[in-house]
């Protein structure tokens, strides 16, 4: 297909972009499963025939998707960390990555675990999870050893994990955010 000047096949240049927030938006309603060129094509308010002229295939727009997505994520991270002036500071800033940042919001949830699905079969995606723990831990060895920033990525991970999925109230949440991230920072004595 070919853009021409003028009239209805007027160049686009925001379309593929476009195109990609939508797919982000109809994985979070409806996971990767029931996400369809014709879904994306509608929620973004483009003709289909723009999906095979931006993209190679399905394959292609969710890699794009989740690549957007990810960086997104470890944009947000690599930020708060960066502020941190000190090991306390940095300390304060994982808990609120784990209580704040991180799953955030009912979408970022659904689109995180939808992409660990996706790695857990598709080694293609997983090259998008791996590059997004990566600089989570080189963000994380700012202020501590390789090993600690290892532990500490996990840690994200499965309490922002337990903290979203978990049906019972949270109250003490904070505080046991704060005394794991204590644990693993602090040096332990005999």
């Amino acid at each position: 297909m070919t853009h021409t000047p003028g009239g209805s096949g007027r160049r686009d240049p925001e379309r593929r972009e476009r195109i990609i927030s939508a797919c982000l938006d109809v994985i979070a309603e409806s996971g990767v499963a029931g996400t369809s060129h014709r879904r994306v094509a509608a929620a973004a308010g483009v003709p289909l025939g723009s999906m095979t002229y931006h993209f190679s295939g399905m394959d292609e727009l969710l890699r794009e998707a989740f690549a957007r997505f990810s960086r997104s994520v470890s944009d947000r991270f690599e930020r708060r960390m960066a502020e941190a002036e000190d090991a306390e500071a940095a300390r304060r800033a994982i808990v609120a990555i784990i209580t704040e940042d991180v799953f955030g919001t009912r979408r970022d949830l659904v689109l995180t675990h939808e992409l660990y699905t996706l790695a857990a079969r598709e080694p293609a995606f997983r090259t998008l999870t791996n590059a997004w723990m990566a600089r989570s831990r080189a963000a994380l060895e700012r202020h501590f050893d390789p090993a600690t920033a290892r532990l500490l990525d996990a840690l994200v991970e499965g309490l922002t994990i337990h903290r979203a999925l978990d049906t019972e109230p949270r109250e003490q949440d904070p505080a046991l955010v704060v005394a794991a991230v204590e644990r693993l920072t602090r040096p332990q004595g005999p």
